[in-house]
């Protein structure tokens, strides 16, 4: 299921724990990383790396939101939708997105290039609008920086489309 590298920094990780199910929440993340989301095949293998059942490891996935239960687009925008990025303009960023990539919050661009998700605080308060992608944190969203940053990403992943 996974490359000897991962499954070594899992076991480095499991090691680092007296009790191998504390290490889980990173070894979870390790996952993620490597396939983007956490597939029921991947929480059965992480339960017996760890000694626990499938439901523990599941309800450690669906509680965390942080976790992705199914497929996610190559970019992951997470946009806040608290109410510092509410009163500074995050319903407009999100019509924004939904319009320039044609989706909802919860689904995934046709190209398969990008999931749109409202999560809440980023803790990024003084600089709302924010949103993150991937790993990435972008604040002072407006709507002409959003194209910037879409175009920014379709140029990375090689498929940068005139609009």
């Amino acid at each position: 299921m996974f490359s000897d590298e991962i499954i070594r920094e899992i076991d480095d990780i499991i090691a680092r724990y007296p009790v191998p199910r504390s290490g889980l929440i990173p070894f979870l993340h390790v996952i993620q990383r490597e396939q983007g989301w956490i597939s029921p095949e991947a929480q059965t293998w992480a339960a017996e790396r760890v000694g626990i059942s499938p439901a523990e490891v599941a309800g450690v996935v669906t509680f965390y939101t942080m976790f992705n239960t199914r497929p996610v687009g190559r970019y992951l925008l997470q946009l806040c939708r608290t109410i510092s990025c509410k009163l500074r303009g995050s319903r407009e960023i999100r019509n924004h997105l939904e319009q320039a990539l044609s989706i909802k919050p919860g689904e995934t661009s046709a190209d398969g290039l990008f999931t749109m998700m409202e999560v809440e605080c980023l803790g990024a308060c003084g600089t709302a609008p924010a949103m993150m992608i991937n790993e990435d944190y972008h604040e002072n969203l407006t709507t002409e920086r959003v194209d910037e940053i879409l175009a920014a990403c379709r140029r990375d992943a090689g498929t940068e489309v005139e609009r």
